[in-house]
């Protein structure tokens, strides 16, 4: 049992470490809010277990993006490619409810295009929202998703500072660990983290963890949720551990990212920086990316600092790897699917 409570102790203790270690401050929120121009609501329906999160960037941001999962399900991601015109986007809206979620992106544009917000073409602004959603139909109802008026009320419930983590917004019906199939998955969820580092170059990360893989503490290569075995424990956690059941698991899955930062960045410069975002999505699912999964980052530039690319891309996946820790630790027990913190509670006590 001590065991147990120490292993548990040892994660926390791990990220906060890794969250302020000497090359890194601490910053105010330890939240994507850290950045200067940027809010962030949610709108949330647990009884679904659905929902849907919005990232506004109102006075405009450069943003690029990386889609490295077999099946995602996307918006707007074509124009972020560096050779296209449009140069800045005014939010990211992150959704679950499969490919039906993506209507939540039309109540975020009209939030905006009433605020005369947006691409202004004469007659009228046009706002520019990618966006990009997951698979969590299997866990509440299939037949309530995030709607326009959902992203709406998201854009309505937006503000600075800390942001709720957890069961909310894209994060409400996520889960982790489904290779021996749903019943024993572990609960996902939604998370945040950033950090200061020289020159005052503030690096965030937003993350929605709903993955096939298992999510592991990269310190001590320990999994914290995943695939469960029934007698308990998690199922591959031995290196004999394989591919069971994966084939089960089509389409119903994906992990979406927004990073961002107060330096200055080229869209070639974001787009760069989300795809080394990506290195601390893989740092922490194992395995990641797969043909089933939708994991998509987008990165975010506001501001005018100047600072590294590549200094800013690998703390990109710092926190996003800290982020994905914190969605985990931050997820309730919902719909009958355990969270990590339950799991360790239940093992602590046997």
């Amino acid at each position: 049992m001590r065991a147990r409570i120490f292993s548990w102790a040892h994660t926390m203790f791990s990220v906060a470490r890794w969250r302020f270690g000497t090359t890194r401050r601490m910053t105010t929120y330890n939240a994507l809010t850290d950045v200067p121009g940027i809010q962030v609501g949610h709108w949330t329906d647990l009884d679904a277990a659905t929902g849907c999160t919005v990232v506004l960037c109102t006075d405009g941001a450069v943003a690029g993006v990386d889609v490295r999962g077999g099946a995602p399900g996307t918006r707007e991601t074509d124009l972020l490619d560096p050779t296209c015109t449009v140069e800045q986007v005014h939010a990211i809206l992150l959704g679950g409810g499969s490919a039906f979620g993506l209507t939540a992106a039309d109540g975020v544009m009209r939030w905006l295009e009433e605020r005369h917000i947006g691409f202004n073409v004469g007659v009228t602004y046009v706002p520019i929202v990618p966006a990009a959603i997951l698979f969590d139909l299997g866990i509440g109802s299939p037949t309530v998703r995030p709607t326009a008026e959902s992203g709406y009320a998201a854009c309505e419930a937006a503000a600075g500072g800390a942001i709720e983590q957890g069961n909310v917004g894209a994060g409400a019906g996520a889960t982790v660990g489904k290779r021996m199939g749903f019943p024993w998955a572990t609960k996902g969820g939604l998370g945040t983290a950033s950090a200061q580092i020289e020159g005052g170059i503030i690096v965030a990360a937003l993350v929605a963890v709903n993955a096939v893989g298992d999510v592991v503490d990269p310190r001590t290569g320990r999994i914290i949720a995943g695939a469960r075995k029934p007698g308990g424990g998690f199922a591959f956690e031995a290196p004999a551990g394989g591919a069971t059941a994966i084939a089960d698991m089509p389409l119903r899955n994906t992990t979406i990212a927004v990073v961002a930062t107060n330096a200055k960045l080229s869209k070639a410069g974001a787009t760069k920086v989300a795809q080394m975002a990506h290195d601390g999505l893989a740092r922490v699912l194992r395995p990641a990316h797969l043909p089933m999964d939708g994991d998509t980052v987008f990165a975010l530039s506001l501001g005018a600092q100047t600072a590294d690319l590549g200094r800013v891309g690998a703390v990109a996946a710092d926190v996003l790897a800290d982020a994905l820790l914190a969605a985990i630790m931050a997820a309730e027990t919902l719909k009958g699917i355990p969270s990590a913190r339950d799991l360790q509670a239940s093992n602590t006590q046997l």
